[in-house]
């Protein structure tokens, strides 16, 4: 026991803890983006697999470069994104239906892929990701920059006012000359971008990508960006909470302190289901948010 607390107070434990939380964080300030507009974005848990894929085909088609590898990601988490915008903007599926759909083709595409590519339906050939210390790693400070960066972007900016009043009252901002669709594209697009970088994140902060190893992340980047309350900076607060349960759990396996492995690999997942029994209620989400909105004249 005392093992544990000297490695939960540690430096080690803090940079687990942020490298962890990153594909939670740069996942939900995507889906604050599309939510925003009026999309639900359960298609998350699909982008940041297909980022992930994407990232590790770039760093082996490349060679081991580190920027051709996390654009890859990035263009991966796009068209992904684009997909789920074709479904449900262009068409107005149903957002629900639509994300799950695209969430189990990415989860059977992957392995497709991976079998085409490399002869393999589990994980890409070893490649040389981010290694060394978190704090040195010029994407980590990107994606910390980021956090302000979206934060400004939705609050202070005409397109952050566009995009909130699309998800609040399409019909006053049709009315008002905002395009509803071309902002809910734009919406939806940048979400894209940014989970497309936390699924590159996983693939290079490991050594290359795995079958479904986004492992229900996107998921839980939905219950940050509600216990957020829809905002960027609590959202990334709540996904620092995830990733700080998930780096205790990792803890606990390693030292072995009685408790069965299922209830501390479950630990998370209760974390977040109690977390969003204690939050839905009183989060106020867009008023049109999951409402498609019929074609403007």
């Amino acid at each position: 026991m005392t093992e544990l607390l000297v490695s939960l107070l540690s430096l080690t434990f803090l940079a687990q803890v942020l490298r962890i939380t990153m594909p939670y964080a740069l996942a939900a300030l995507g889906g604050v983006l599309s939510e925003r507009s009026g999309v639900v974005n359960i298609a998350l848990e699909g982008i940041l697999l297909m980022g992930a894929f994407g990232a590790a085909v770039g760093a082996y088609d490349s060679g081991g470069s580190l920027v051709v590898a996390v654009l890859y990601g990035i263009l991966a988490g796009v068209m992904t994104a684009a997909l789920y915008a074709v479904a449900v903007i262009a068409f107005k599926a149903d957002q629900i239906v639509s994300g799950v759909a695209i969430n189990i083709l990415a989860y059977g595409l992957t392995p497709y892929l991976l079998k085409i590519f490399y002869n393999s339906s589990s994980n890409s050939p070893v490649i040389e990701g981010f290694g060394g210390n978190i704090f040195t790693n010029p994407v980590f400070w990107l994606a910390l920059l980021l956090v302000p960066a979206v934060h400004v972007l939705v609050t202070r900016t005409r397109w952050g006012l566009r995009v909130r009043a699309v998800g609040e009252h399409p019909e006053a901002a049709h009315t008002l000359g905002v395009s509803v669709q071309a902002i809910r594209w734009q919406a939806v697009l940048c979400s894209g971008v940014l989970a497309g970088l936390g699924g590159a994140w996983l693939s290079l902060s490991g050594s290359g990508f795995v079958a479904g190893m986004s492992a229900g992340r996107g998921y839980i980047a939905l219950a940050a960006v509600i216990m957020g309350s829809w905002r960027p900076l609590w959202a990334c607060a709540a996904s620092l909470l995830f990733g700080f349960a998930e780096a205790i759990q990792v803890n606990l396996q390693t030292f072995q302190i009685g408790v069965p492995n299922e209830l501390v690999q479950a630990f998370p997942y209760v974390l977040t289901m109690i977390t969003l029994a204690g939050f839905i209620g009183r989060a106020v989400a867009p008023k049109a948010i999951g409402v498609p909105y019929e074609k403007e004249h």
